[in-house]
């Protein structure tokens, strides 16, 4: 019989975590209150609210242990069903993670450096922080918020009113830009037994809030930079007895480290594992739940990652360029929406520039379609 993992959340990373269940045989049950949930494309879906706990205890009973694909699970949920059954991570991973004024919190009792950061709950609190910090800064909404989604720049004295608006006037952290060189993620994956693997650290380039591309392993990282964002993950995984992926956001300035964010989850910027990698991610997330040995997480070459936004450029056309891996999601074309992505792999470091003109192929698609 085989191990059955319940996901809660339906979307692409529970659709590809399902495809990766099918592999190793881990059956693998969404649930989702969306009904046109993309992960039904891969696995049997539940829809119902995550307010019905009694369709949710009957989920869970039906399942050896849950995980979910997204962090903004309310964690009321995830406690009901963990009455029937175990939940990895654990609701304290999404508690920090859906709050970014405990996540900063979280990070700094872990002794990792984070930008200068304030909490605020009015204008007039986000006025003294702000000239406490020093514009520019940007202002986050302490909750909800994702791929660029709840948050302001503030550049000016004049900005601050309608940042506050553009947040939904509700409690929020400030936090000071910081002239970072590069944005990084490192994912790393905790057993149940507490083994311990990273991948490579990941080189992100965002527009507008939104991952646009991943390469992997991050181009000329020295080995201070690796070594300290492996200690941060693994610093914060044994501090939740974590158990799963989790990916770490960082932010590169001269050669230091800040954080900035975590996903209690599988990551978009570890989407080049499915083709780059020995074990994908998604993998093994699952194998780590279940209580399976780790998969190998070294990269198998130099991969290139990047996003379809808002539409899907036509798939004859992504497969006719020379060793890109399409994923396409099955979702609805939408402003801002991660519809799918493509990866394109190398077989050495030399062949970074090789596959350059590849990935400048796939971009020019992904931007001929977007609508974000």
């Amino acid at each position: 019989m085989p191990t059955r993992i319940g996901i809660l959340g339906g979307g692409q990373l529970g659709q590809m975590l399902a495809q990766a269940g099918a592999r190793i045989g881990v059956e693998c049950r969404c649930y989702d209150p969306d009904p046109q949930a993309c992960a039904s494309l891969a696995c049997e879906c539940v829809t119902a609210p995550f307010e019905d706990d009694a369709r949710l205890l009957e989920f869970a009973r039906g399942c050896d242990v849950l995980t979910y694909e997204f962090e903004n699970v309310p964690v009321s949920a995830v406690r009901v069903a963990e009455r029937a059954c175990p939940v990895a991570p654990g609701p304290a991973c999404l508690e920090i993670a859906q709050d970014r004024g405990r996540e900063k919190a979280f990070f700094v009792r872990s002794g990792l450096d984070v930008p200068p950061y304030k909490l605020v709950d009015s204008l007039h609190t986000l006025s003294g922080a702000a000239e406490e910090l020093h514009l520019p800064c940007v202002l986050k909404s302490r909750r909800g918020g994702y791929d660029g989604k709840g948050q302001a720049v503030v550049r000016s004295a004049t900005d601050l009113a309608a940042a506050w608006h553009a947040v939904g006037q509700r409690p929020s952290i400030i936090e000071r830009m910081v002239p970072f060189t590069r944005e990084l993620s490192v994912l790393a994956v905790r057993s149940q037994a507490g083994d311990f693997a990273h991948y490579p650290l990941v080189e992100n380039t965002h527009t507008g809030g939104i991952l646009r591309v991943s390469r992997a392993p991050a181009p000329g990282v020295s080995p201070i930079v690796e070594r300290d964002a492996v200690a941060h993950v693994r610093t914060l995984m044994n501090a939740l007895q974590y158990v799963g992926v989790l990916a770490v956001e960082l932010f590169e300035v001269d050669g230091r480290l800040l954080a900035n964010e975590m996903a209690p989850r599988v990551h978009n910027s570890g989407h080049w594992t499915i083709e780059g990698a020995r074990t994908s991610q998604f993998e093994n997330h699952l194998r780590a739940v279940a209580g399976l040995p780790l998969g190998d997480c070294a990269a198998v070459g130099p991969s290139v990652m990047i996003n379809f936004i808002g539409n899907v450029p036509d798939a004859t056309t992504i497969n006719a360029v020379r060793g890109a891996h399409a994923h396409i999601y099955g979702k609805a074309g939408r402003p801002g929406r991660k519809v799918g992505h493509a990866t394109v792999v190398g077989v050495d470091r030399q062949q970074f520039t090789d596959i350059d003109e590849q990935v400048r192929t796939l971009q020019s698609m992904a931007t001929a379609c977007d609508v974000a």
